[in-house]
């Protein structure tokens, strides 16, 4: 979806930043991971500043984003005015590219969503979503080929409970003004229709030339290989490999344990029917 929509004359993009997960910390308790607790807010934290441990990834991810452009004249102490200072950033650099938008895609931002919503009101969220089964025969397949613990380690249980996290605060999220769902299904089967939804909902023209294919970088493939078939921004045919991988006991555990993706397309779809029918 993101190098699809950079494919737009309107749309700047860049690589996942991983910013407000940086900058709020507290990822694996966000995510309800076993075991794990909120960092003790200290007098800092209540005021409002940036953790000590925090400002030096901080400091070098928005100088790197400026790179030599110098629009970035001091990065704040207080979290919440380094968030305005980040979205600002990308503003400039949208308007340098000649471009009226731009997009961030970190999947762990879906954690920070407040905080987001807090210092860009006007911010638009499309939450892309497929098949849970698929999503985790995805892991457990690039954790075989590129052994990456970071990005894939953890187990099935593990990726199991963040999808049911993730799902909740989808449904938390459906009928939100600012708030757009595209279902993998939808977009490979029905391409324009979808693509046009998309664009009206983010102000953007449907009817305008694309690019061939994506031509901006929205990934360094040298440390993240597995991205390599998403960059171009073409829709291609969905390929489950949740047969391949996973066994018909361990699929059984799977339609038990994972909340339903089915359930959630279909409250988005009977929404978008009864508002197009109003």
């Amino acid at each position: 979806m993101q190098a699809l929509l950079a494919r737009h004359p309107d749309v700047y993009t860049l690589p996942e930043t991983a910013f407000f997960e940086h900058l709020y910390a507290d990822l694996a308790w966000r995510w309800g991971d076993h075991r794990a607790r909120p960092r003790r807010r200290r007098w800092r934290q209540r005021l409002g500043l940036m953790r000590k441990d925090v400002r030096p990834s901080i400091v070098p991810l928005l100088h790197s984003l400026d790179g030599e452009r110098a629009l970035i004249k001091h990065v704040p102490f207080h979290s919440d005015a380094c968030a305005v200072t980040f979205i600002e950033l990308l503003d400039a650099l949208a308007l340098q590219a000649r471009c009226s938008q731009w997009v961030e895609k970190t999947p762990n931002h879906l954690l920070y969503m407040p905080e987001i919503e807090a210092c860009a009101p006007d911010a638009r969220f499309i939450h892309v979503i497929r098949p849970g089964a698929d999503v985790l025969a995805s892991l457990a397949d690039a954790y075989l080929r590129f052994e990456n613990d970071d990005a894939f380690g953890g187990g099935s249980v593990h990726w199991a409970r963040r999808w049911n996290r993730a799902m909740q605060i989808h449904e938390t999220c459906i009928g939100r003004t600012h708030h757009a769902f595209v279902f993998l299904e939808d977009l490979i089967r029905e391409p324009d229709d979808e693509w046009t939804r998309i664009c009206r909902f983010l102000g953007l023209r449907p009817d305008i030339r694309l690019e061939g294919a994506c031509s901006q970088t929205i990934a360094d493939l040298e440390h993240e290989p597995w991205k390599r078939s998403a960059i171009s921004g073409l829709p291609q045919p969905m390929r489950t490999k949740t047969d391949g991988l996973f066994t018909a006991k361990f699929q059984l555990w799977l339609g038990d344990h994972l909340e339903s993706y089915d359930k959630l397309r279909t409250k988005c779809l009977l929404l978008r029917n009864g508002a197009a029918a109003a």
